[in-house]
């Protein structure tokens, strides 16, 4: 019995601008600060690798003084909406009901709320009433993977039932109007709101890449290096600035073990399915790729498109890689990294 994904859908904030027309923000939001600085700010922005980006707010309430409670009220008011529309969308994809589903899982780490995000997709789709439910949130950048693994071991066993697994996310949420460090503004020019959803299932009709092996993966004494902190603010970003640099050295233990314990190499994959973390782990990850032929094109797209989504942002990389129809046999490894510090790997066969 295995277990496939059947169909990924995104959705996205009706706001949204280039990286050109959010310079003149940052000159509002600067404004007490020398010359030099503002420059130094609008370097990182239009450095990032970041065309465009997505958000559940106006440019005009990102840059303003909105209390958390507020926020966070945007955050819970948009995040229904947009979760209603990619769950809505992948069902229509996978020619599936609402009343298919079996096992609904909600990720989501960049606001607060209770009941959560599933609760309210059960009342406005109309799911059924005894479909197993299980939100995840706190585990950051990596839930996307990490959603996707706890579907697999439902219906791994559950034979013959149907999981979706929908990320929610609002990093510009987060955003911290008085605070001027490295962190706030990195996290500003790579970040981007958007929602996602990947519809799964142990149910032999449903035909799509079969989910070959998942497996996580903990860095040991590296909880602050990414994370949020709770403050009277808001959730403010914790980004340690030697992440890229703690995955290169990590990635071989990562990776090839991994892959190993299933007979194969780096050279048998096909499609490499990463989380656009950034630039600086993108180049990170292209320098111990470049002398084995393969590329992360979908990966870098999606950061420039839309920036980084959190939890969402690799399953917008899973789409785009569905869509391209790899041939029968290829192979795919998605991986996203999150806060704990940890990664979370699938091995994905067509």
């Amino acid at each position: 019995m295995s277990v496939t994904v059947k169909a990924v859908s995104k959705a996205l904030p009706e706001f949204w601008r280039s990286t050109d027309e959010i310079l003149p923000f940052l000159d509002v939001w600067l404004k007490d600060h020398d010359e030099r600085f503002i420059r130094k700010v609008k370097k990182i922005f239009e450095g990032a690798a970041v065309d465009k980006r997505y958000s559940f707010m106006s440019p005009e309430e990102v840059f303003s003084d909105l209390s958390f409670e507020e926020r966070n009220q945007i955050y819970v008011r948009e995040g229904i909406k947009l979760g209603a529309k990619c769950l809505s969308s992948a069902l229509e994809k996978a020619g599936w009901q609402a009343q298919d589903l079996d096992y609904i899982i909600t990720v989501s780490c960049t606001g607060i709320m209770i009941p959560s995000l599933d609760a309210y997709l059960i009342n406005l789709l109309k799911l059924r009433q005894d479909v197993v439910r299980l939100p995840v949130t706190e585990m950051g950048c990596a839930a996307g993977v990490s959603g996707m693994i706890y579907a697999k071991n439902f219906l791994k066993a559950n034979p013959g039932k149907r999981a979706a697994v929908v990320a929610v996310e609002s990093p510009t949420a987060t955003f911290q109007l008085n605070d001027f460090s490295m962190v706030n503004i990195v996290s500003a020019a790579i970040f981007g709101d958007g929602a996602a959803c990947v519809l799964l299932s142990s149910n032999e009709e449903d035909k799509g890449p079969e989910i070959l092996a998942e497996e996580m993966y903990h860095f040991y004494d590296a909880e602050e290096m990414m994370g949020f902190q709770l403050t009277n603010t808001g959730l403010r970003m914790v980004l340690d600035i030697a992440v890229p640099e703690t995955i290169a050295e990590h990635f071989p233990a990562i990776i090839h073990p991994f892959l190993a314990k299933n007979d194969l190499e780096i050279k048998d994959i096909n499609h490499l399915i990463f989380h656009p973390g950034g630039k600086k782990i993108i180049q990170t990850v292209e320098e111990l790729f470049s002398d084995l032929g393969k590329n992360i094109d979908e990966t870098k797209e999606v950061l420039r498109l839309y920036g980084n989504m959190s939890s969402a942002t690799v399953l917008y990389v899973l789409e785009r890689t569905m869509d391209k129809k790899p041939a029968k046999g290829e192979k795919g490894l998605m991986l996203s990294f999150g806060p704990g510090f940890s990664a979370q790997r699938i091995l994905l066969q067509w």
